[in-house]
Formats: structure tokens, C-alpha cells, sequence
């Protein structure tokens, strides 16, 4: 499918884009919405039901299948509104043009499409002819849809365990799939088997037989081995993934998958050398299943697309990812984050983040998934998480239980950050013959981890003066540390004009580049790591270090091989950069010399 621009906007926590699509893919711009949260997709639903005039019938979760069935109405109703809003501006129904006219300004400069405009318009011409000319060219933008895989709970009802379908991720998938859309869903954090053979039962993921899937597959991957791996494992099932999605492993938002010492540009460069290999294993997988299955084989081999995201946050990086990789997109998240028109921040936090600098963005230990988590420091979730633990009281009442999933002390699942949670594991420390300081430690352990599932989608319901009376005003946010460098509001005029080099929006002088920036953050990744192991350092983290050095190492050779070689791009930066690589080099060869000094215990 041709893209009319050469980004995307990824799925940012569950609200920052709940409602992107409508407000960008009338101008051919993709973008993504999570399904982690019905209740939210709910209010929402209702909210523009009541805007446009739209009958809206509550589902409550007294109705059978409640989840799948609330987010199957609100990508319907989401996709209604947007197909609208795309079919008034190509006739100009709405702002006289003015509409179009952005559509077009935004375009960046190379675009055919932009080209053709200024032709068609260069000369005397009629509304008919453009109209004509519209509704033959343009294109929406896709409204794709996120899972995380993993966020999978049972659930429960009178008691009873209800089967695996009804399940968190894959009551979303239903949902998805049941929807009228003709968009890709983005599974991210890992392989879950039992949802992937799920989707085996769903027409609209498989091919027809001119290669054309109604309902597509992105996978979110940070390396190459886990692409092949899951997009044969898909294969087996009929499935095809149509794009691979490689996202820094500590350069993004959000939940932070750290790779084993792997970067991004050596990832990217076996992927453009492998792209063919990989293409061509799957096809010959996926052809004898949709054969053994009795199944259309598509005349033609399917085709696939790679894109990146994580860090990116100039032209000059958005062209050289695009150009000197062979990439199909480049995702830009957090900057997005600052952009009113594209998504959904409440004012507060709107204010928090043009003020954040790197000292306010951090790798954090609060998610109750386990994963390490970009956070904002002092946001107003964890305010409010720190006033429960002055009252005593440390813990979440745990309203939606998404994540309640840690079956230590119940069989149907508590949330690491719930009441209920922190109270039976802080008992349980309580009984063991522990230092004051060994304690203290382990509190703050089980205290710091947050309601995100909440939090992360609270900011909506403030933007939108929608009820929080269960939820509370408190505001959970997830930006990559590439947020510190962006301190100003901006339209999407402005952030456009951004990414494609009209423009620079960045004041500072001193962000450093993409490559060197997720380099710093994995050094100080690993330095953390290596300082909480190497007093019990046992054979498994002595091998885990070793490995991550040495990928570390063969990375940094790469990125001086690469700089060294690019003549026509970072020419500025070069020799910082070059310098900045050797510094490091040093420092993880001192890692390594400390490592291999340690007694390994058995």
C-alpha cells in the first residue's frame, strides 16, 4: 500500500492516542490506538456519539463478549467519523478548501502527490477538476490498533474461569477483527502462542488470492532473530505479517524491551540485508499451510515493509533511517506528545512535559508488568502513589484490573500495584529475619510500582471533562527521553514541517544524535545492572554480561565503521560522535576487565 507520508505515529500509553485517527487520518497519516482499556473506549464512545448525533446504546459488562464488543463499536464509529471527516475534505465541504489545502502543505516536498497539486493548480482550473482530481489521489491515513500480548488475564465470571477467548488480548483481537476496519493490528511485548493461533480463526487476516488482507499484522520486534522466528511461527498458522516494526530496545516510550547489548543500526543493516531472506522463508511456510489448510494461495509472493521508530527526532535522521536502511516508515512518537491536534494530553501534564529535561525522564521500575518503564518525574500518578504510602496506606484500589495478573497470593490474579497486593507481600516481608536496610529496601521494591492501567489513560477523561470519580484525577505518562530536547506546543503544521526539514523546532544545540543517544542510555542500562549483580554474580549473569559487552563492542564497531564511511549526512556531529564512540569503547573494556576479576559463584 502506498504511503503518503513517510511517518507514523505509534500507539503512545492507552489514551495519548485513543482518538489520533480522527484527528489525523483524513490527512494521510497513520496511526495507531491501544485496546489494553474498554472502559475508556466506552466513555469515549459515548462522548462522540452524543458530538455528532449518533444513536449510542451503552454496553455494559452485563452483556455477554462486553469487551470485544466495546471495541469492535468504537472502531466502527471511530472509522465512520474519520472516513467523513476524509470524504467532506476531498469535496471540500468543509473550510472551503481549507482542508485540502493542508492536507496538500503538509505532504513533504518530494511527494508526487504534492507535485501533481501544484501542476493541476499552476494554471486556470475549476473545483470540479479538483475534486475530481481528490477523490482520485488521496488516501486516508490507517487506523491501526495495538496489543500487547502479554496483558492477556483470565477472567472470571460467578467465580467461574471463563475460556481462553475471553481472555484480556484476546477479546481485543475479536474485537479487532469483527470491526469493519481495513487496518493492521501492532502486537508488541513478545509471543503469546495461544493468541496467535486465536487469530487463525478470523478470515480476514488471511490473503486473498491477489494478496490483498483485510486485517494485517504488524510485529513490534527490537532484533532479527525474533522477527524470523515469530513471523514463521505466524506462517504455520496461514498468517502473514505484513510489516516488522523495530523499535529501540531503551530509546522509546513506554515500556523499555532492552535487548541483550543489541543497537539499533546494526539491527536495522541485518534486516536491510536479510529483507529478501526473511520475505522468501516465510512465503514458502506460509504457501504450504494456506494449502494444507485448503486455502487461497496468492498468485504473486506477498510483499512486507520494515519501519523503525525510537529516538528519531530530526530530518536529517528521519531521511538517513529512510534512505540508508531501505525503511518504509519512521515511527516519531513522544514530540507527538506536544502536538493538541494529533493527541489527547490534559493540560497539566500538557505544561509538565514542555518543561522536562533529560533529568525528568527516566527508566523506572513502575509498572506492574515487570518491565522497565519510561517514566516523567513527578507526575501526578506517582504523587498521588507517594501520598498513600505517607498515610500508610501504599497501593492502588485497583479499579480496572488489567494487569492483575501475579497469582502469589490468588489464584484468579492481583495487580503488583494494587492495595490488596502490597499489603499480603509486605506481611510476608514482615516474617523474614531481614536488616533494617535489606527491608527498607525490599518496601520500596513492592511500594514503587504504580496503576498505569489507570494512570495512562486518565488524561483523556481530563481533556475531555469526562467523569474520573472511579479513576481519580491522577495522570500516568510515558515518554522517550528523546521529550527533553521538544519544550513548546506545536501544531501539526509545525511538527510537519519538523520531520521533513521546513523547519526546526529544537532550540537546543546540544541533543545528541539518535545512535549515541540509545548507546549512552544502554551504558547506564548496564552499569545499573552490573552494579546490583556483581555482589552474588553467578554463572548465568557472568554469561548474560559477557554477551551484552560483546554485543555492546561489536555495535560500537559498526556505528565507527558506518560514520566513518557516510559522506552526506551527520557531517556536523561527526567527530563528537566518533569521539563519543571511542570514550565508550574504553569504558566497556574496563567492564570487561572487571567482569573477568569477579568470582563467579556456584
Amino acid at each position: 500500500m502506498k504511503k503518503t507520508h513517510s511517518f507514523h505515529i505509534p500507539v503512545m500509553g492507552i489514551g495519548f492516542t485513543i482518538d489520533t485517527p480522527l484527528k489525523v487520518a483524513q490527512y494521510g497519516m497513520d496511526s495507531v490506538i491501544s485496546l489494553v482499556d474498554d472502559i475508556l473506549l466506552e466513555k469515549l464512545r459515548k462522548m462522540y456519539s452524543e458530538k455528532f448525533d449518533i444513536p449510542y446504546q451503552e454496553i455494559t459488562e452485563k452483556i455477554d463478549d462486553f469487551r470485544a464488543k466495546r471495541i469492535t463499536s468504537y472502531l466502527n464509529l471511530l472509522s465512520d467519523l474519520a472516513e467523513k471527516k476524509f470524504e467532506d475534505l476531498k469535496q471540500m465541504t468543509s473550510k472551503k478548501g481549507d482542508e485540502l489545502l493542508a492536507y496538500i502543505q503538509m505532504l513533504p516536498d518530494n511527494s508526487n502527490l504534492k507535485a501533481d497539486f501544484k501542476k493541476l493548480t499552476s494554471k486556470g482550473f475549476s473545483f470540479s477538476e479538483i475534486k475530481t482530481w481528490a477523490s482520485q489521489n488521496l488516501v486516508m491515513g490507517a487506523i491501526d490498533v495495538n496489543i500487547m500480548t502479554k496483558v492477556d488475564k483470565d477472567n472470571y465470571k460467578k467465580g467461574e474461569k471463563l475460556p481462553v477467548e475471553y481472555n484480556d488480548a484476546h477479546a481485543a483481537l475479536r474485537g479487532f477483527a469483527k470491526s469493519k476496519l481495513n487496518s493492521s493490528v501492532v502486537l508488541s511485548a513478545g509471543m503469546n502462542p495461544r493468541l496467535y493461533s486465536y487469530m487463525g480463526q478470523f478470515n480476514d487476516f488471511f490473503p486473498d488470492e491477489n494478496g490483498n488482507i483485510k486485517k494485517r499484522i504488524i510485529l513490534k520486534v527490537s532484533d532479527f532473530r525474533s522477527a524470523l522466528i515469530q513471523g514463521k511461527f505466524l506462517a504455520k498458522k496461514g498468517l502473514w505479517v505484513s510489516e516488522y516494526r523495530i523499535e529501540s530496545g531503551l530509546n522509546c516510550g513506554g515500556h523499555a524491551f532492552a535487548t541483550d547489548g543489541y543497537l539499533l543500526g546494526p539491527v536495522l543493516e541485518e534486516f536491510k540485508t536479510k529483507r529478501k531472506e526473511l520475505q522468501e522463508a516465510i512465503q514458502a511456510v506460509l504457501n504450504q499451510e494456506l494449502l494444507n489448510q485448503n486455502r487461497m494461495v496468492p498468485k504473486q509472493p506477498l510483499s512486507i515493509e520494515i519501519t523503525a521508530q525510537g529516538g528519531v527526532g530530526t530530518e536529517e535522521e528521519h531521511s538517513f533511517l529512510l534512505e540508508h536502511y531501505d525503511l518504509d516508515s519512521v515511527g516519531w512518537g513522544s514530540p507527538f506528545l506536544l502536538v493538541p491536534e494529533a493527541t489527547t494530553v490534559d493540560e497539566k501534564t500538557l505544561d509538565k512535559l514542555t518543561k522536562a529535561k533529560e533529568n525528568d525522564l527516566y527508566l523506572s521500575d513502575i509498572s506492574p508488568l515487570g518491565v522497565p518503564f519510561n517514566n516523567l518525574r513527578n507526575n501526578t500518578k506517582d504523587i498521588e502513589k507517594q501520598r498513600l504510602i505517607d498515610k500508610n496506606r501504599p497501593g492502588s484500589s485497583c479499579p480496572k484490573k488489567f494487569v492483575a495478573m501475579d497469582k502469589e497470593f490468588k489464584e484468579t490474579g492481583i495487580c503488583t500495584a494494587s492495595r490488596e497486593y502490597q499489603y499480603l507481600k509486605i506481611k510476608a516481608l514482615e516474617k523474614q529475619d531481614l536488616t533494617q536496610e535489606a527491608y527498607n529496601k525490599e518496601i520500596d521494591k513492592i511500594t514503587t510500582k504504580s496503576c498505569t492501567c489507570v494512570g495512562l489513560g486518565t488524561s483523556a477523561l481530563l481533556k475531555y471533562n469526562l467523569d474520573t470519580k472511579v479513576e481519580g484525577d491522577g495522570v500516568s505518562i510515558c515518554p522517550g527521553p528523546n521529550m527533553a530536547y521538544y519544550s513548546k506546543v506545536m501544531s501539526l503544521q509545525n511538527i510537519t514541517d519538523h520531520i521533513y526539514g521546513r523547519t526546526n523546532v529544537i532550540t537546543r544545540k546540544d541533543r545528541p544524535n539518535l545512535f549515541l543517544k540509545e548507546l549512552q542510555i544502554y551504558m547506564d542500562f548496564l552499569n545499573n545492572k552490573f552494579e546490583e549483580a556483581k555482589t552474588s554474580m553467578g554463572r548465568k549473569e557472568g554469561k548474560y554480561f559477557k554477551v551484552f559487552i560483546n554485543n555492546m563492542k561489536s555495535g560500537i564497531d559498526y556505528y565507527q565503521n558506518l560514520f566513518n564511511e557516510v559522506t552526506t549526512s551527520f557531517n556536523d556531529a561527526k567527530g563528537t560522535i566518533l569521539n563519543e564512540l571511542e570514550k565508550t569503547k574504553t569504558v566497556l573494556n574496563q567492564f570487561q576487565r572487571e567482569l573477568e576479576a569477579i568470582p563467579v559463584k556456584v
